[in-house]
């Protein structure tokens, strides 16, 4: 892999057995659920078990488990691909919280980006302060059996500690001290420590629209992304290239703002995922090769995060069914100003507590069901 040139929000995915992969659904609520089927279709479903995670990288690792091509695949990603080296001081990583070496649970920061300025010197790296923020972050936890998978969204504007810095809106980690600033902050939060970070540039789902010759989900709210004339009314639409980036990032449109967004990157996501993994796709070596090609150059993984690695942790997951894949929006305490003027949203500190015991005990399962969370 190429060390990190530019940002990258999310991560990966696998087929196990490199032959089959359900697919994802529209991931609005807490757990999935799937639109009414033939028998025929729910018993052929039933034989290609896998999971996907909410974000590019997961479409481009499932492409790279697919059977007869994945040796080609898998070498094109880590050639394009980028490799963040987090570089902690001895300092920084000694306050770090302690992982229990018994505790085999994974936590994984997933980020979304926008690019720098190719002419500056800050797009050079995410292992420092750069020229700008994350508008999508999600904390992926991984139980220790491997049953299940929860994505949990944290609003950008969110007010909390950043190490060094005061109080600030989440995302300014990143302008403030790349991802590893990122990450401290978050382990900081929850008391939890993070195993890898991923991260895609958001032009990456430009490139993903146009590489499956366009994106078709099913749109709740009309809108018109601010400062343009996309209108994108109520239904099926077809989302490829500029409308789809627009779309996956807007939040100025609607009443709950950064709430809104990360549901419709959801929705994106999950109607992607169903393009990616069909039969039609899955069987063309060109598309697939295209989609890696494409999408690639926008992804960064900590450098221990390989297209192997990827590949072998989804197997792992081969028995999760995608219909249960929790996905939701952490909690905050409401609206306010901040003392400089900003508008921000109050931190929950019952929300932390709680979910800071479901990480470290490996029960986010109980934290759910005694707290369902409400969606746009």
């Amino acid at each position: 892999m190429r060390e990190v040139t530019s940002a990258a929000v999310g991560f990966w995915g696998s087929l196990p057995g490199g032959v089959g992969m359900r697919k994802v659904q529209d991931q609005d609520s807490v757990f999935t659920s799937r639109s009414a089927r033939t028998k025929s279709e729910r018993r052929k479903k039933k034989r290609t078990q896998g999971i996907v995670v909410s974000v590019v990288a997961v479409l481009l690792v499932a492409v790279l488990s697919a059977g007869y091509v994945l040796f080609d695949l898998q070498r094109q990603f880590n050639a394009k691909s980028n490799t963040v080296a987090l570089g902690f001081s001895d300092a920084e990583e000694q306050a770090r919280p302690v992982k229990d070496p018994d505790d085999k649970s994974l936590n994984i920061l997933l980020l979304g980006v926008d690019h720098a300025d190719e002419d500056t010197a800050e797009s050079a790296a995410l292992n420092e302060a750069v020229s700008q923020r994350s508008d999508s972050m999600m904390l992926v936890h991984i139980p220790e059996d491997r049953s299940q998978v929860y994505v949990m969204s944290m609003v950008r504007d969110m007010y909390v500690e950043i190490p060094g810095h005061g109080m600030n809106k989440l995302n300014a980690a990143i302008s403030l001290g790349g991802a590893p600033l990122l990450m401290q902050t978050i382990e900081g939060i929850f008391k939890t420590k993070l195993d890898h970070v991923a991260m895609v540039d958001f032009e990456g789902f430009r490139e993903l629209s146009t590489a499956l010759g366009g994106v078709t989900l099913n749109n709740e709210i009309p809108f018109t992304a601010n400062d343009t004339d996309y209108f994108y009314p109520v239904g099926d639409i077809k989302l490829q290239g500029d409308r789809a980036l627009r779309y996956v990032r807007e939040r100025k449109s609607f009443t709950n703002g950064d709430y809104q967004r990360v549901a419709n990157q959801r929705k994106f996501i999950a109607a992607a995922a169903n393009q990616v993994l069909s039969s039609e796709t899955l069987a063309n070596p060109v598309k697939l090769y295209d989609i890696v090609d494409k999408v690639s150059p926008y992804l960064t993984v900590d450098d221990s995060f390989d297209a192997a690695t990827l590949v072998g942790l989804g197997l792992q997951l081969k028995n999760v069914d995608t219909d249960n894949m929790a996905m939701f929006t952490m909690p905050t305490a409401g609206a306010s100003m901040s003392a400089d003027g900003q508008s921000i949203e109050l931190a929950s500190e019952l929300a932390i507590t709680q979910i800071s015991e479901a990480l470290q005990s490996d029960k986010m399962a109980d934290y759910l069901r005694e707290n369902p969370p409400e969606e746009p």
